[in-house]
Order: structure tokens, then C-alpha cells, then sequence
């Protein structure tokens, strides 16, 4: 509010809930509240996702919380060029972010473009693989593992478009639509819960607005409906995998 961008860490989004007043009732309403006088240029960088052993209490994926909020806009990457891309694009907008990371992906490796200015908009989804029988819509490390599995989908002749989120909010309805208009098929992959998540959000918008053109019902891949194990093995089943995306899509056929 005093004119500085702020860039603040939270080690886990799990962390964030300490601090959901200030965001959600101070940060996200503050330019409504104040006629357009106050903007809080903060982007609040956080790691969600499941996948080390972390348990319960630190392996939440809570973005679709904040993507449910006016003033919050909320971006998340899956590669290197995007984060960078998005992050500049984050660092300039006049409202809040919440910049959600995914701890596994901290490893991942990719080009980066070398151009210092080069940005994303928020809110255009990037089609990862492209295909002509089923859209699978996801974000995050989901990204990978869809890719993955639209891999072994190709063995079997069935050719996966994947689209890449990247933006929750906003969210790139377009690109969602133009996809199933083209293979009357739709799977939504996310890591958080199923109940009243990112997929159904992304589910309604396909019956909105594409409706006409799918064939069978959209299919929602998420974790298990439980707080997340510790122990190793159980974490595992309770993430979704490249086997629950194919049974989905086998699903579709």
C-alpha cells in the first residue's frame, strides 16, 4: 500500500492458512474497498503438492482456495520457462498473486528463453501436447504425469491433447473449449481433492460452454478423499498417477 512490490515466501501454501485474514480479507479487497486508491502489488511465492513423505498437515494443494477469491489472482507453473515467464508477468500486475510452486518440480530442468523481458500473460493456457481424441486438462506437476500417460495412450492409438492451466485465476476458458470442440473429450487431472476443486470448476465450464460437442461426460482424476498418508506407500495411492489418467480416458472409450 506504501508503494513497494513485495515478494514474500512461504515455505509451504499449508503455512498460508496462518496468514488467510490478511490475504483474503485485507490484500484481495483492499483496491475494491478503497475506491480504486489502493493497490497491493504483492506476489506471495508458495509450495503445495504432496509427494515427500510430508504428511497431513504440509502436503495440501490449496490454490483452488484462493482462486476462489475476487483480487487474488493465482498462477501455477509447471516448467521452467514458465515461472519465469509468469513470475515477471506476477511481479508487474497491480494485484495480489499467489504464486503456487510444486516442491517436485524444484528439479525439473528446461530452456529458458535468455530474453530478460520475455513474460506470460496470466490466463492463457498452454496446449503441452497436442492431439485429436481426448483434451486432458490439468496444471502443475499433473502436467508431467499427464504427459506421461498421453504417451502410453499414443501406444494404443489414442492421441491426448494435453493443456497446461498454468493460471487458475483467471483461467483461460478459451483454450479449455477450443480443445474439446476438437475431441469431444474431456479428463480433468488435478492433486488436490476432487470435491469441489480446480476439475469442477474446469468441469462446468466445458458443460457451459462446449456441452454440444462432447460425446461422453467429462471424467475427474484427483487424489484419494483423505488427509495425506505419511508413510510412503500410501502417499502414493492416494496421489493420482499416470494409471488412474489412462483408466480415465479408457473410460471415455
Amino acid at each position: 500500500m506504501g508503494g513497494s512490490r513485495p515478494i514474500v515466501e512461504l515455505m509451504t501454501i499449508n503455512f498460508s492458512l496462518l496468514a488467510i485474514d490478511q490475504i483474503v480479507n485485507s490484500a484481495a479487497k483492499l483496491h475494491y474497498m478503497s475506491g480504486g486508491q489502493v493497490t497491493v502489488p504483492l506476489v506471495i511465492r508458495t509450495v503445495s503438492g504432496a509427494g515427500n513423505q510430508l504428511a497431513a498437515s504440509h502436503s495440501q494443494s490449496l490454490e483452488g482456495w484462493y482462486a476462489h477469491v475476487p483480487g487474488l489472482l493465482v498462477v501455477a507453473p509447471s516448467t521452467p520457462a514458465d515461472a519465469i515467464g509468469l513470475f515477471r508477468t506476477a511481479y508487474r500486475d497491480p494485484n495480489t498473486v499467489m504464486f503456487v510452486e510444486h516442491s517436485l518440480l524444484y528439479g525439473a530442468r528446461g530452456d529458458v528463453p535468455e530474453d530478460p523481458d520475455f513474460t506470460i500473460p496470466l490466463g492463457k493456457a498452454d496446449v503441452k501436447r497436442e492431439g485429436s481424441d481426448v483434451s486432458i486438462i490439468t496444471y502443475s506437476r499433473m502436467t508431467h504425469t499427464s504427459l506421461s500417460a498421453a504417451e502410453k495412450l499414443a501406444d494404443e492409438g489414442i492421441e491426448s491433447e494435453v493443456i497446461d492451466l498454468r493460471s487458475l485465476r483467471p483461467m483461460d476458458t478459451d483454450t479449455i473449449v477450443e480443445s474439446v470442440q476438437k475431441t469431444s473429450r474431456a479428463v480433468v487431472v488435478e492433486e488436490g481433492w476432487k470435491a469441489m476443486g480446480i476439475g469442477a470448476e474446469v468441469s462446468a465450464r466445458i458443460t457451459e460452454n462446449a456441452f454440444e460437442y462432447l460425446d461422453p461426460p467429462v471424467q475427474r482424476v484427483a487424489s484419494m478423499d483423505v488427509p495425506m498418508p505419511y508413510a510412503r506407500p500410501l502417499e502414493q495411492a492416494v496421489i493420482p498417477g499416470e494409471e488412474e489418467i489412462i483408466q480415465a480416458v479408457h473410460r471415455l472409450f
